[in-house]
């Protein structure tokens, strides 16, 4: 499945909406998480750049079957976070989400970053996604207990690009 798709960085309309049927899809976010995605990709059509906000979008015939988002964290010279990445279910294991890390790591590597940063939560139904990350080369570097809510802590990973 990853290598017959097409990948994009430009966001159009129609983006809003399959960004959020791509959250809803893999049964791990709330109605508040998946609008805010949705609304991360409003914000870039806005304001464009200037939103801090970047994209890769993967597309098989014409519908969107995952995405990456990710920008420059504030105040930082390097650092940039990863806010999103996700992949429709029926695509999930197809390395479909490693590439688009990748291709969003070298995207950060040409603007000048030179660390990666990515936050999720500590319950047990998270523990495929701390899989995933380790599995790309990205670290622990902080835990922080019941952050999101009493026995939902934070981790955040880091990679060094």
């Amino acid at each position: 499945m990853a290598e017959n798709c097409t990948l994009r960085t430009l966001p159009g309309q129609s983006d809003v909406c399959a960004v959020r049927e791509i959250i809803a899809a893999t049964g791990f976010f709330s109605d508040e998480e998946i609008t805010i995605a949705g609304e991360l990709v409003e914000e870039a059509l806005v304001k464009g750049a200037a939103a801090g906000y970047h994209f890769i979008f993967a597309e098989s015939a014409g519908t969107l079957i995952g995405y990456c988002c990710f920008g420059p964290i504030p105040l930082t010279r390097e650092s940039y976070d990863i806010y999103w990445v996700a992949v429709m279910p029926g695509c999930q294991g197809s390395g479909l989400g490693r590439r688009l890390m990748e291709v969003a790591e070298d995207t950060i590597r040409d603007f000048g970053g030179r660390r990666a940063y990515a936050d999720t939560s500590s319950r047990d139904q998270y523990q495929p996604t701390r899989n995933f990350y380790e599995a790309l080369g990205y670290h622990q570097e902080a835990s922080l207990p019941d952050f999101y809510a009493p026995g939902d802590g934070k981790v955040v990973y880091c990679k060094v690009l």
